[in-house]
């Protein structure tokens, strides 16, 4: 008998601290849902609405299809909610676009493509893991095998003309191959080979039907999302004011078809300084340029000194 009480007494016990923990636990629920934002009352998370039609080099995008739709979400996601990321992009754009899509239109290709470099290189003369370089970030052996100087004293991957110049080469031959410009894209970032490879093993002919490693899977929807964010920025909540966009001052030429010992006192000698001179020409990579061949160079210097 006393032992039976004893057991009830502890179950009560039991139940009551339950009830005290569980109780508490609801109490904390409630006054987090109830406090105050831990944030600013007017931020905001806000899921996309994913546009209804999409395309890339008048290639459409097949949104009917889960996997595509998923991929494309993902990239407006994260190149809409990376602001400064996505704001940078907009301003470097507006100075960099007016160079790169004459030289597409030139050659042929869509302006689309101008998105690729935005997702290379983010429109920056940056150098990959890999050693891939420049706005369309080219290998030394391939920027060679195109007729780009690359040496310790002069690298023509950073000559924004001369290396969409190259990528041009390369996507024309792409479409040729593949047939269409969305393939031709993806083997930018995996090879002509690479792509050539997958498809013939998985017996399909289409990039969205092709099952690629990661870095490829997301390329041609990261160039896709990147389009429309800056082909619409206020969509997407970049406000900006025309002022507050980059641009690239105008220029003038000079032709130097022989060495130049000292580039710091050449700049001098034109009025600039050395490190405006490198800001408009980055595939100087010395302070002096040999040019033994007596090769003809045309160096960019600002035209209103």
């Amino acid at each position: 008998m006393d032992k039976s009480i004893k057991i009830l007494g502890l179950i009560a016990i039991i139940s009551v601290s339950s009830m005290f923990i569980f109780g508490t636990k609801t109490d904390s629920i409630k006054n987090v849902l109830n406090s105050d934002k831990n944030t600013s009352e007017t931020y905001q998370i806000k899921a996309l609405k994913i546009p209804d039609y999409l395309e890339f080099a008048g290639e459409k995008v097949p949104l009917n299809k889960p996997d595509i739709y998923e991929r494309i979400d993902k990239e407006l996601l994260v190149n809409t909610y990376w602001q400064s990321n996505g704001l940078l992009l907009i301003k470097r754009a507006n100075k960099y676009f007016p160079i790169i899509e004459p030289i597409l239109k030139k050659n042929g290709i869509p302006d689309d493509f101008k998105y690729l470099a935005v997702i290379e290189s983010g429109l920056q003369n940056i150098t990959s893991p890999a050693g891939a370089t420049g706005f369309w970030q080219i290998m030394s052996a391939t920027a060679k095998e195109n007729n780009l100087e690359v040496n310790a004293n002069v690298d023509e991957r950073y000559h924004i003309e001369k290396s969409t110049e190259v990528a041009c080469d390369y996507l024309k031959k792409a479409k040729n191959r593949f047939g269409n410009w969305t393939l031709a894209a993806a083997s930018y970032n995996a090879g002509m080979y690479g792509i050539s490879k997958k498809l013939e093993e998985q017996l399909v002919d289409d990039y969205y039907d092709l099952l690629v490693s990661d870095e490829t899977k997301r390329y041609v929807p990261r160039i896709v999302a990147v389009k429309e964010i800056l082909s619409n920025p206020e969509k997407y909540g970049f406000i900006f004011d025309k002022e507050d966009l980059y641009t690239e001052p105008e220029v003038k030429i000079i032709k130097v078809d022989s060495a130049i010992t000292n580039i710091a006192r050449f700049s001098k000698d034109l009025g600039i300084n050395y490190m405006v001179l490198k800001l408009h020409n980055p595939w100087l990579r010395e302070n002096n340029l040999n040019n033994a061949s007596k090769k003809l160079y045309e160096i960019k210097i600002p035209k209103d000194l």
